[in-house]
């Protein structure tokens, strides 16, 4: 995992920063403290964030999802660029990490948007379409333990609307899914998604350098919830 953009060595990487972050105050804090973590590297980056709250703002988006939450700067950014009645539902299973990112939510006056749910996020993710709620989303953001990626996006592709937007992190994972010798089941995890939602024709797919790799996929308006392969 990565909280800059790959690829880009550090004189380049920060005139991109100098040229282009619009970072508010509260959320340069976070992103600091956030460093000085263990996990510190969970981090998204900024460029990352903005580019997120441009999406949300470009759709119009009122009620989202996120799969994942760690520290929260995701979902400050996201919930930053919502309107006043905009929603997130947050899924994570960590109360010590999240504990930092409700911190941040009520300092920035955004709490009132965020509705964070423990526990295990498929366990979220069945409640939330068994109350009826498939079809009801804007937007979806899944970070969260690789392994689960294909699970977390079938149940997020039932809860988006049709046209609505799926964003995936980490799809490049510091490159090592493009070394065939790596082998680790994080590692096989994403190269399996990856290749999987390639040849989905339920979305249609962008792959975007930024940050770790953020993969783009749209819910197409005639889609159905048939499995891909039965489409063939």
């Amino acid at each position: 995992m990565a909280n800059s953009t790959l690829g880009l060595e550090n004189q380049l990487y920060n005139y991109l920063l100098s040229i282009s972050l619009r970072e508010p105050d509260i959320l340069a804090s976070l992103r600091e403290e956030t460093a000085k973590h263990p996990m510190g590297m969970m981090q998204i980056a900024p460029e990352q964030g903005q580019f997120m709250e441009l999406i949300v703002q470009l759709m119009g988006a009122t009620k989202t999802l996120e799969i994942g939450v760690f520290t929260g700067y995701s979902s400050l950014c996201v919930a930053l660029a919502l309107p006043p009645n905009g929603q997130i539902i947050a899924c994570d299973v960590s109360e010590e990490y999240t504990a930092i990112a409700r911190r941040y939510w009520e300092a920035a006056g955004v709490a009132n948007k965020i509705s964070l749910q423990l526990g295990p996020a498929i366990n979220t993710l069945d409640k939330l379409i068994a109350e009826g709620q498939a079809g009801t989303f804007d937007f979806a953001f899944i970070d969260a333990d690789k392994e689960n990626y294909e699970a977390y996006f079938e149940r997020s592709l039932q809860l988006v609307r049709n046209g609505g937007l799926i964003v995936i992190d980490n799809v490049l994972w510091s490159g090592r899914v493009a070394d065939p010798q790596v082998q680790d089941e994080s590692t096989t995890a994403i190269r399996t998604f990856n290749d999987k939602l390639r040849n989905d024709p339920r979305v249609t797919l962008s792959v975007v350098p930024i940050a770790d790799g953020l993969t783009l996929a749209l819910k197409r308006r005639w889609a159905t919830l048939m499995e891909p392969e039965q489409h063939y």
